[in-house]
């Protein structure tokens, strides 16, 4: 076997067909998904995300692959180390350049190290560590990798950081008043309080997927996403080039869900879905409708979930609120390899206690659960 290292500037140099072979169901791996993002001028070298996605070859056969950008900042990561770069920067040091394994704007958990089997991919992390550290690169981070990637990652002694997301799994529920009777009293009257307030207020939903939607739908969608972004003060990643790229390679993928009152639509969210899952994404509001948001990324996702036999729902990033709405908690991670062994040992220090109130953390949250007891 004669491997080869070898890496690309653009996704559109690696064959679809090899890509999606190694990378599985989930869209936002998928050759199209990181395609939308570089042909549409949201990832490039002018936005800070530079690609330079690594794979392993066996003669003509792709065996393992990773995405990969060179990052001139920490925007749009998620996991952050803004303190790490200050650090740095109060001793005279460059943070950036960093490598970043990951999905652009994108905090759902998945597989970061694609291969043909588990030794292939752990032969493709071995490389590029060797190439980082030969090339002498500052740092290399993955973010939001599988249990089983970290764990390679962890064998190759990288430093593991530990987070928190709410996502919602299904128990078999045959509907939405099971999912709620699974819940503690106070939580059920609560759900049904707000979901009333939608019922009184005159809204009504639809869902469709990219094959329904036409330019209007996403010309509504994007004003609604940029409106969120602009309530925050800050500005959007993704154009609505990208949305329509997107619609257009991956419909099967995609579904929007719009509310309406009288036929006029005033919110909707925008959700990814693979086999088993059902990934909220973004959502915005033309007008404020009390309960509106937890009914539409919320409560229409579980429900849709439920009828749609899918395992569990993803509710995005952070927020305790989703904890009473029928999310659990569960653990995230990140692994990360630092070259200067002065704050590579402080990053370890504090990652490590770091670790500890995460776990605290988590054991509070489920203490918190808004499931009954089990009998």
């Amino acid at each position: 076997m004669t491997e080869t290292l070898r890496f690309f500037p653009a996704i559109s140099d690696i064959p679809a067909a090899r890509w999606d072979a190694l990378a599985g169901p989930q869209p936002c791996l998928r050759h199209a998904y990181l395609a939308a993002l570089e042909d549409t001028g949201c990832v490039g070298p002018t936005t800070g995300w530079r690609p330079q996605h690594a794979t392993l070859w066996d003669d003509d056969t792709l065996v393992a692959a990773m995405p990969l950008y060179e990052k001139q900042h920490s925007w749009g990561e998620y996991v952050f180390d803004w303190a790490w770069a200050e650090a740095y920067a109060r001793h005279g040091l460059d943070y950036y350049p960093k490598w970043l394994s990951a999905i652009p704007f994108t905090p759902i958990p998945g597989r970061r190290l694609l291969g043909i089997d588990r030794s292939a991919r752990a032969r493709l992390l071995q490389q590029v560590l060797a190439w980082v550290e030969a090339g002498g690169h500052g740092s290399i981070h993955w973010l939001f990798p599988t249990e089983d990637d970290a764990a390679l990652m962890r064998d190759c002694g990288l430093l593991l950081r530990h987070g928190v997301q709410f996502h919602w799994h299904n128990a078999g529920y045959a509907d939405f008043e099971a999912f709620l009777a699974a819940l503690t009293r106070d939580k059920r009257k609560k759900i049904r309080q707000e979901r009333r307030r939608v019922v009184d207020a005159g809204i009504t939903f639809e869902w469709r997927d990219g094959h329904a939607l036409g330019a209007g739908d996403l010309a509504f969608f994007h004003h609604c996403y940029r409106l969120t972004y602009a309530q925050r003060r800050s500005t959007p990643y993704l154009s609505h080039d990208f949305f329509a790229a997107l619609v257009h390679a991956q419909p099967a993928s995609v579904r929007l869900l719009t509310a309406s009152r009288d036929g006029t639509p005033v919110a909707c969210a925008w959700f990814l879905v693979d086999e088993s899952t059902l990934y909220g994404r973004y959502w915005g509001a033309v007008e404020a409708v009390s309960c509106l948001h937890f009914e539409t990324c919320y409560y229409q996702a579980i429900d849709y979930a439920i009828r749609h036999g899918l395992t569990r729902f993803e509710g995005g990033a952070q927020g305790e609120h989703k904890l009473s709405r029928g999310l659990r908690s569960v653990p995230t991670c990140s692994a990360h390899w630092i070259r200067d062994p002065r704050f590579r040992d402080a990053i370890d220090d504090h990652l490590a206690r770091e670790r500890h109130g995460v776990a605290l953390y988590l054991d509070e949250l489920d203490e918190r659960t808004p499931f009954r007891p089990a009998p």
